[in-house]
């Protein structure tokens, strides 16, 4: 049944899936060559922050409802506990050590969780976008497969789910423009397009489907990206689905020879004015060290790039919950967190090791 879906999908191309638009070459015509093994081996001191960034425990404001109805805590990368009309909806869960199919090399966390998966309250629903390694962590759904809780995915993401012990009858796979409404409630997610790719080894490139995800209730809209480049797609998602209260947009790890595969923050910011605006929180950032630029760029790209937009945007501190429609002044929080005493590691210290054959980039 889950491969005759897959075959079925439009987006199917015979050995896999497809985007919709090729994804083409940022600036690699202009000279932009793809990083080498050593540069993400031993890529520079600022790819990492010196010490661990400042983090709020939210278990105390959890307790409290969202006084508007939608609140969210951002707890690293792409992992955001989204609070809609009384349900709880968690996106990308990673609290893994590495964002790699191994314990011991790979993408190694800099930044922890600012609260242990344990401590979560009752979750209602889990969202996977797609199943690159960030995204979709094996330790944390392997956890909360044990609560019951149920997922939305891409198609054929499932089968993953599936192995790792979610019960079949809870997991709900969609195509782009598919929805599924939460049972016995009015939550309604949609999977929509976006430009990416997905594998989580060397022979699965594209088996799986990847997707930008709305949750909808009643009262208030949200749109998660998962991992996107740039597409014209998103003033068709803004058509089609729009207008959004909260805008979660995928802001690191970019690389000018890799595509459109990534947005990086400008181009989050294009993202946006597509999309018809709402309140932009950034994610994908803050956590790993998955591309050559310095930990802290996409915050100060686009805090010197949103106030040119009239981009709203929420950049709280990792932990912090918030909630759009209230105002939040805007902080740089992230500044000074390399001026006390660095970590133990210098540009020749590897942030990262990876087997020769991995591909790259993961996510």
């Amino acid at each position: 049944m889950r491969l005759e879906r897959m075959k079925s999908s439009p987006l199917w191309a015979g050995d896999g899936f497809r985007n919709i638009h090729p994804v083409l070459p940022r600036l690699r015509d202009a000279g932009a060559a793809p990083p080498s093994l050593s540069e993400f081996l031993c890529g520079g001191e600022r790819r990492v922050p010196s010490r661990q960034l400042p983090a709020i425990n939210p278990r105390e404001v959890w307790t409290r409802a969202a006084s508007t109805g939608l609140r969210a805590t951002w707890l690293g990368h792409s992992t955001v506990l989204i609070e809609i009309d009384g349900l709880r909806v968690l996106t990308d869960p990673v609290w893994g050590a590495r964002a790699s199919p191994s314990r011991l090399v790979g993408p190694k966390r800099f930044q922890p969780v600012p609260v242990a998966l344990s401590s979560l309250p009752p979750v209602d629903l889990v969202i996977v976008s797609h199943d690159h390694y960030d995204h979709l962590d094996y330790p944390t759904i392997r956890e909360l497969a044990k609560s019951g809780v149920p997922f939305v995915t891409s198609l054929g993401v499932g089968a993953h789910l599936e192995a790792w012990g979610v019960r079949p009858e809870r997991i709900a796979e969609l195509d782009w423009w598919q929805s599924h409404q939460l049972p016995n409630t009015e939550l309604l997610i949609t999977a929509a397009p976006s430009q990416h790719f997905s594998g989580r080894g060397l022979n699965d490139r594209n088996a799986t489907l990847w997707s930008s995800m709305i949750i909808r209730s009643p009262r208030h809209s949200v749109f998660f990206s998962g991992d996107t480049g740039l597409t014209t797609e998103y003033a068709t998602i803004r058509e089609r689905l729009g207008p959004f209260d909260l805008v979660m947009l995928e802001v690191g790890a970019f690389h000018p020879s890799w595509g459109h595969i990534h947005l990086g923050p400008e181009n989050a910011l294009e993202a946006l004015a597509l999309l018809g605006g709402g309140a932009f929180l950034p994610v994908h950032w803050g956590t790993f060290a998955l591309a050559m630029h310095d930990w802290d760029q996409p915050a100060e790209a686009l805090l010197e790039l949103g106030p040119k937009k009239s981009a709203r945007l929420l950049m709280p501190r990792l932990g912090e919950p918030v909630e759009p429609a209230q105002a939040h002044e805007l902080t740089p929080w992230w500044r000074g967190v390399d001026l006390r005493e660095p970590r133990q590691q210098s540009s020749a210290t590897p942030v990262m090791t990876l087997p020769k054959a991995m591909p790259w980039p993961f996510d």
